[in-house]
């Protein structure tokens, strides 16, 4: 069924990942599906599925090699560059160089096909880059988060821990289900606690 999420909504809902920011940009208003008391904005849950589901197509199109994920916030380092790993993918942690995708001089320089955005936020000089080449650009972004140049919005809470972790589980396994690579979700080896940036212990007074 075309309805049929690709999650539980419940499960949906413990990650948190429809909550958002309490800051909106223009781009993002039409994400919303309310506001919460204390002012947070929340996403629409259906919305984000539909979005995931439409990522994983798109990116199941392309060869692997030729895709570029970024990262730059902790949560986002370790789910990304685990989803990198499972569809084989290239994987840039942290601050992407002016010229990687524009100077070919570079001795790092890469000629992606297609680029996925943790957050636009904080890696905007990948977004930038990747408009100066004419790459597609899909994103997870969230209400505080700049649209400009992005192909592909995936109104999402990036910054939280199990929010990104579960996003990146569900687009990890739906491009290898796109891929023929396997046929049910129960062939997916993976767990969502294997994208989840493990909490530090603290110290026993």
């Amino acid at each position: 069924m075309e309805d049929q999420l690709l999650a539980n909504q419940n499960d949906y809902l413990e990650a948190g990942i429809h909550i958002a920011t309490k800051v909106k940009t223009p781009g993002m208003k039409k994400f919303i599906y309310k506001v919460r008391e204390d002012g947070l904005y929340l996403l629409d849950l259906k919305t984000i599925d539909s979005r995931l589901r439409t990522a994983a197509l798109m990116i199941s199109r392309y060869d692997p090699k030729d895709i570029v994920i970024t990262a730059s916030r902790i949560y986002a380092i370790v789910a990304a560059q685990k989803f990198a790993e499972i569809i084989g993918a290239n994987f840039k942690k942290g601050r992407v160089t002016p010229g990687i995708f524009t100077n070919p001089n570079r001795p790092d320089f890469m000629e992606p096909k297609l680029i996925f955005i943790s957050d636009s936020r904080n890696e905007k000089q990948a977004v930038k880059e990747a408009s100066k080449s004419n790459i597609p650009i899909i994103a997870l972004s969230d209400t505080d988060n700049s649209t400009k140049y992005i192909d592909l919005i995936i109104p999402i809470n990036n910054r939280g821990r199990r929010s990104l972790a579960f996003a990146y589980f569900l687009l990890a396994r739906e491009v290898l289900k796109a891929r023929n690579e396997i046929k049910s979700n129960d062939e997916f080896k993976y767990q969502v606690s294997d994208f989840e940036a493990k909490m530090e212990s603290k110290p026993k007074q």
